[in-house]
């Protein structure tokens, strides 16, 4: 979807999934209808979601607003990111290179596994006594 200086995208991580719209501003950064700093308190992952921003020289170009649903204040982040730079090849094609070898495109396909029965998690066994 992209109307006049509006990019859309959709990030995903783990069952986090995030909705990004990024508008051409000022560099304001609200996720779920909350400013950014507030949303995610450590800087780390703050630090995350302007990655694909500083990589492309577009830092201050774009404000981003987000609605995230599902998984950890991690997994949150990397999903935001991961649709920033869906949003961002939206707007330019050309920065697919560099946001390729930073690994940004790429959707992380790790999940939790499953916990099995008679496992106290998913590979976990109990205690074996030989005697």
């Amino acid at each position: 979807m992209t109307e006049l200086g509006r990019f859309a995208a959709t990030g995903r991580r783990k069952t986090a999934v995030a909705r990004v719209l990024l508008v051409e501003g000022r560099g304001n950064v609200v996720i779920n209808g909350r400013p950014w700093d507030q949303y995610f308190p450590r800087p780390t992952s703050r630090m995350i979601i302007l990655q694909p921003f500083e990589l492309t020289q577009t830092m201050g170009q774009f404000d981003v607003v987000a609605n995230v649903r599902g998984g950890g204040l991690a997994a949150q982040a990397e999903a935001v990111r991961h649709g920033i730079t869906r949003a961002l090849l939206t707007w330019n094609g050309e920065l697919r290179p560099v946001l390729k070898k930073a690994g940004f495109i790429t959707r992380d396909p790790r999940e939790v596994e499953r916990k099995k029965y008679g496992r106290h998690k998913a590979r976990k066994r109990p205690q074996y006594s030989k005697r």
